[in-house]
């Protein structure tokens, strides 16, 4: 692998590219190679106000743009990043350290969430509603709802931009984006499709900046929404700093895999793994614990195994590789301390285990398959965000049940059941936003809603389809007197 020189970047502010009013910047470093890609300006409070007051002026002049012009400039964003991608794609790779392969298909999803949204948008439709006074007409439509303060995370840098932006834009919104200061450059660089598609000057700034910006971007009072994706801890302080902000929040995952006795063992084998691998298992729908009926642990666990042979760790610009480095220390860090938690606990590690030597960097984390863990340990209870497949076993379809609502956090789960009678009661009871039947619970469509369920430290609102549009806008009601 070989890195291109580093290059400063400048941010994206009020309409272009500038340097800020900071004089400090951030190093990029790629956990690929180790060696720095890029250099970004740390921006400052002015460089904060300046980007709010912009989109302000810029939104209210965005909302007046009927929505056919707005969609038309969605699908210029999409041809942009099409014509961009092998770039766009390369860049992520070097600063995330995920597969190229998997890059390009984040550029092209990004791409298909701005004609997506833009299709949706125009077919978001008010009603006429039934008034108990004869004289009274009442209708709804939509606005949207101002300026949106977006925090996003290092996992997927462009795609989860284009989650808000693409919808936002479509709607009639403004935003000012913080990326992690350590994965900006992608969505910086994207912004030249923005440019490209002749957006009002300011409608979209991109700030990347660490915790302490991101605090400033949540509590400025200009902005009006907040839009966040990350940990469920972060996500508890933004929301405590947000106040009574609307706000979209997509938070911590621990994904059930659950696997009944009647399941097609290989199957759901190789569903686990499919679940565990693509973006160092670094994904909030990944597969982070498999429950598994005792009468087929055996078989399971063999098949498992197995299926973890195809998995090559190594240079994620090679096409061979299937799994490259874990993004940070932080992420590593946390894998030796669960799977330790593990084995002390009575787990058996079966494969990897451990960062492999001899790699550029220390990031190269083996697929791990563990064995025999404890409901109560950490593999268990919190997202470890690795490239491992945990295993739980359960006595009966309750007790399958039980360990896989046992968890704060209920994003997106899965099961495994030639039973129709069994997948619907998962359906429907499993605590969680979506379930996935007899396929990985790493899966979604950009068309369907994707969030976090009722009563679980997962967030609200959802990320997909027409139903982001609806929690980006206001839903205004029109009453006339005849």
């Amino acid at each position: 692998m070989t890195t291109p020189p580093p290059s400063p970047q400048q941010l994206f502010l009020a309409g272009a590219y500038d340097d800020g009013a900071g004089s400090q910047t951030f190093e990029v470093i790629s956990p690929a190679t180790g060696e720095q890609v890029g250099t970004v300006p740390v921006p400052t409070s002015a460089d904060l106000n300046r980007a709010v007051h912009a989109a302000h002026a810029a939104q209210r002049a965005w909302a007046a743009v009927n929505v056919w012009e707005r969609a038309a400039a969605c699908h210029r964003i999409a041809d942009h990043l099409d014509e961009r991608r092998a770039e766009l794609a390369r860049l992520q790779t070097l600063e995330q350290g995920k597969p190229l392969a998997e890059s390009v298909a984040d550029v092209t999803e990004a791409a298909q969430l701005f004609r997506l949204h833009a299709e949706d948008a125009v077919r978001l439709n008010g009603e006429t509603l039934p008034s108990r006074d004869s004289s009274k007409r009442m209708f709804t439509f939509h606005r949207p709802v101002g300026t949106w303060g977006v925090i996003t995370p290092w996992n997927f840098p462009l795609l989860m931009f284009a989650e808000f932006a693409a919808p936002g834009l479509a709607t009639g919104n403004a935003l000012v984006v913080k990326p992690p200061a350590h994965t900006p450059l992608t969505v910086l660089k994207a912004m030249e499709a923005v440019l490209a598609a002749g957006l009002p000057d300011g409608l979209v700034s991109v700030l990347p900046g660490d915790g302490a910006f991101g605090d400033a971007l949540v509590r400025h009072p200009g902005i009006h929404a907040i839009g966040f994706i990350g940990s469920s801890a972060t996500g508890a302080k933004i929301q405590a700093a947000a106040g009574l902000k609307r706000s979209l929040m997509e938070c911590s995952g621990n994904g059930p895999l659950v696997v009944l006795a009647d399941a097609d063992v290989e199957a759901a084998a190789k569903a686990a793994v499919d679940g565990a691998y693509p973006c160092a298992g670094q994904v909030c729908c990944a597969t982070e614990r498999v429950v598994v009926h005792t009468d087929v642990h055996d078989a399971f666990v063999e098949a498992v195994v197995r299926e973890s042979e195809r998995i090559v760790l190594g240079d994620p610009l090679d096409d061979k590789t299937v799994l490259g480095p874990l993004n940070n220390e932080g992420v590593a860090a946390k894998m030796d301390r669960h799977l330790a938690d593990a084995e002390a606990r009575g787990a058996r590690i079966l494969t990897g285990g451990r960062r492999r030597a001899g790699m550029p960097t220390d990031l190269y984390y083996e697929f791990t398959v563990v064995d025999g863990v404890a409901e109560g340990s950490l593999l268990a209870r919190e997202e470890s965000f690795g490239p491992v497949v945990p295993i739980l076993t359960g006595r009966d379809e309750d007790d399958l049940l039980r360990i896989a609502n046992d968890d704060a956090l209920g994003l997106q789960g899965a099961v495994f059941t030639r039973s129709m009678t069994s997948a619907f009661r998962f359906i429907e009871e499993m605590e969680v936003g979506q379930v996935i039947v007899n396929e990985t619970n790493n899966w979604w469509d950009i068309n369907m809603p994707f969030g976090g369920a009722g009563a679980r430290s997962t967030g609200w609102g959802r990320i997909g389809g027409k139903w982001t549009l609806l929690d980006m806008t206001d839903t205004r009601t029109g009453v006339i007197s005849l």
